[in-house]
């Protein structure tokens, strides 16, 4: 098993889900973050004064899936996150050692096989 985590731009986050969902991979969780890279924030004016917003909105995806799914899953978050342009985000594939069902105590990684 593996976790994918994909820190996109917001206005990606639909077009990502509906890849995913088409391509059979379901269950995800999404957070709101903020954060920066080479893209290195923006300048924004308030009340006529001028100021440095560094920490941009992203959202961060993460989806557990079988080890046969990760390039599947990275392909499709690639075509439809990416703009092209610097601030597109980051795919981090992580191995996934364990995961238990708070409700049951269940080893989740049992029914993914």
């Amino acid at each position: 098993m593996k976790k994918v985590e994909a820190i996109i731009r917001p206005l990606k986050l639909e077009e990502v889900k509906v890849a995913l969902v088409n391509a059979g991979i379901i269950g995800m969780t999404v957070t709101e973050v903020r954060g920066f890279g080479r893209q290195k924030g923006h300048t924004e004016h308030y009340r006529g004064t001028e100021y440095r917003v560094e920490f941009l909105p992203k959202v961060k995806l993460e989806v557990v899936v079988e080890n046969d799914q990760v390039d599947l899953t990275v392909e499709k978050i690639l075509a439809a996150a990416r703009t092209g342009q610097i601030g597109d985000g980051k795919i981090f594939v992580i191995p996934l050692d364990q995961s238990l069902r708070i409700r049951t105590a269940e080893d989740n990684l049992a029914s993914f096989r």
